[in-house]
């Protein structure tokens, strides 16, 4: 609006001009033909203006505050509970200037004299951008008590050991899962895994292999067809390595991801197997979110209560954010067992977690303490997997976000050095709280896994030694 006034302010000082100046004196027609363009620059500034205030509202809209992210975390639980951020597990941010330029462009540079707000704001958002994904202890803590499964003094009866016990899988074989994790694809790995879990399955058990996405493809034209594509290929049966290993054979990954319905139709094929005389356990292999309209969380807590009210295992193999949050949902509503594998030897090592107790089931049988006692070993190892995997992640994003802000302050001019070194000095301060964290979370597993060994033995005993005396 100033330029306006300003063009107006020297229209009117010219045409003054020329009528008191003693210029030339101008004709009716240039009079009209000069107002006429002054009307035509008005509308173009006017235009000018208008589309000027239209960005400074979409630049406002791209407006971060600090209401607008979450609080660094400070306890245990939320740490174990933090979703992994655009950049989780990128150790060299300096490969991903580009991403990052664009994220940080809704920031933009600091101020020349940051608050502390703005300091805060600037710490939580690079956080979260690069934050990592740590071993939840709740689930470590879960797997031990599944662990230490058989005695029926267990106060939940899931646990407890019945005449017949069934496996399912179910493997998600959508499109995603022929992607690549290092020279072979998530579908050839996933396979392989699951051959060598059910080769150690107890002769006495029913296997079942489910499947579901592999129909059609990932196009929207077939969406019903592959969402409709759920097939048990094998079982419920004893297992054969041949036959097992003929239906793995006989699809590729292909479409859509049918989550919901895969589990309703498991809870259908369950419904014969009553769980007061059968140990039903059901593990799900997904990298993905369901896409298919079905609620998996839904259906998985009615499987969960229904008549076979299986232990539901659930194994997020390389997922991203939102399909992680779905699946541990799923696993929470289920109070089941949620495990994450990033890659072939994360997932080989939660198949044989799931060996050990399937061995356990026939020790048991024989009122063998031995994998009781051995579980201690096992427990001290996850303890000890559990400190680790928090500490290198907390060193790896702690030195990630160093380089962020040299990043910041180098390439992209948002920092001066004060404030560069300002941040490294409350990020170090951060994971100083972390590193606390992790050995508060090492003493409480220490103490959980003491607790849960003695009850089991304790049980497991009393319930040898009335055996004995019948």
């Amino acid at each position: 609006m100033k330029l306006l006034r300003a063009l107006l302010i020297a229209v009117i000082v010219t045409s003054l001009t020329a009528c008191f100046g003693g210029e030339e004196e101008v004709s009716p027609a240039d009079e009209a033909e000069e107002e006429k363009e002054v009307e035509i620059e008005y509308e173009e500034i006017e235009e000018e203006e208008e589309n000027h205030e239209d960005t400074l509202s979409e630049s406002q809209e791209d407006v971060v505050n600090l209401d607008d992210i979450n609080p660094i975390p400070e306890t245990i639980e939320e740490l174990a509970s933090q979703m992994p951020g655009p950049f989780a597990g990128e150790s060299n941010p300096y490969e991903v200037t580009e991403e990052l330029e664009e994220k940080m462009s809704l920031l933009g540079p600091m101020s020349d004299n940051p608050t502390d707000e703005e300091y805060e704001l600037y710490l939580r958002y690079v956080y979260w951008l690069f934050a990592d994904d740590y071993i939840n202890p709740q689930d470590v803590i879960r797997k031990w008590e599944f662990a230490s499964s058989g005695s029926p003094e267990l106060p939940d009866d899931r646990f407890q050991f019945k005449e017949n016990y069934n496996v399912e899988i179910l493997l998600d074989a959508s499109g995603s899962m022929g992607a690549y994790v290092g020279n072979r694809t998530q579908m050839d790995i996933a396979k392989e895994a699951i051959q060598s879990f059910m080769a150690e399955v107890p002769e006495a058990a029913n296997v079942s292999l489910r499947v579901y996405g592999h129909e059609g493809s990932s196009s929207a034209s077939d969406k019903e067809l592959s969402c409709a594509g759920i097939e048990q290929v094998y079982g419920f049966a004893p297992y054969d390595e041949t036959e097992f290993q003929e239906a793995l054979n006989q699809f590729e990954p292909r479409g859509w991801t049918p989550l919901a319905d895969a589990l309703e139709q498991s809870r259908e094929a369950l419904s014969e197997y009553d769980a007061s005389n059968h140990t039903n356990l059901i593990y799900v292999v997904s990298d993905g979110i369901e896409t298919c309209d079905g609620d998996p969380v839904k259906v998985a807590q009615s499987l969960a209560e229904s008549n076979a009210q299986p232990i539901i295992n659930i194994i997020g193999f390389h997922t991203d954010a939102e399909a992680q949050r779905q699946l541990e949902e799923m696993a929470e509503v289920t109070d089941g067992i949620f495990a994450t594998a990033r890659d072939e030897d994360e997932l080989k090592r939660e198949f044989e977690r799931a060996e050990e107790v399937l061995k356990a089931w026939e020790d048991w049988k024989e009122d063998n303490l031995r994998e009781i006692e051995l579980q201690e070993i096992y427990n001290q190892s996850d303890i000890n997997n559990t400190r680790v995997n928090w500490r290198t992640r907390n060193t790896t994003t702690s030195v990630t976000l160093h380089q962020v802000f040299d990043i910041l302050w180098m390439e992209f001019n948002y920092l001066t050095l004060d404030q560069k070194n300002e941040l490294i000095n409350k990020k170090d301060q951060m994971f100083d709280v972390f590193e606390g964290l992790v050995e508060e979370l090492d003493e409480q597993m220490e103490e959980v896994s003491e607790q849960t060994i003695e009850d089991a033995k304790k049980s497991i005993e009393e319930q040898f030694n009335r055996r004995v005396n019948e």
